[in-house]
């Protein structure tokens, strides 16, 4: 994995949490958009990343490697409950129900964690076999 790209990727996230909070277009964290409370908390979380791989640039494989697995996580348990366990209040406001922006951002996050993933693990098995 590039060590460069896992910075500037984190640092974006000043750019998305702008666009998300500012302007409401939220390509970052749409699989949150019901729950500001745990966006806030995510949008948190990538900052920490960063700091963590600004302090500690070692540790990029690693973090990297995690938060993309909490991302995954994240996602699927999301999309997943909001597809499977359909309320009466989201069937008669409409609110909470999966729609298509968000399927198109489960797919582009989703991918992009789970290839961050994928390089992270087979990077530090590389480390561990030598």
């Amino acid at each position: 994995m590039n060590r460069n790209i896992l910075p500037i990727y984190y640092a974006a996230t000043v750019l998305f949490l702008s666009l998300d909070f500012g302007f409401g277009i939220n390509i970052r964290a749409a699989f949150l958009e019901h729950t500001p409370g745990l966006r806030a908390a995510y949008y948190a979380v990538l900052f920490a990343c960063f700091m963590l791989i600004a302090w500690r640039p070692a540790w990029a494989t690693a973090i990297g490697g995690l938060e993309s697995l909490a991302t995954l996580t994240a996602l699927i348990v999301n999309m997943a409950l909001r597809s499977m366990i359909v309320t009466d209040a989201m069937l008669e406001t409409g609110a909470g129900i999966v729609n298509a922006q968000e399927v198109v951002n489960f797919m582009i996050v989703g991918g992009a964690a789970y290839i961050s993933w994928y390089q992270g693990m087979h990077a530090i098995s590389k480390k561990l076999r030598g």
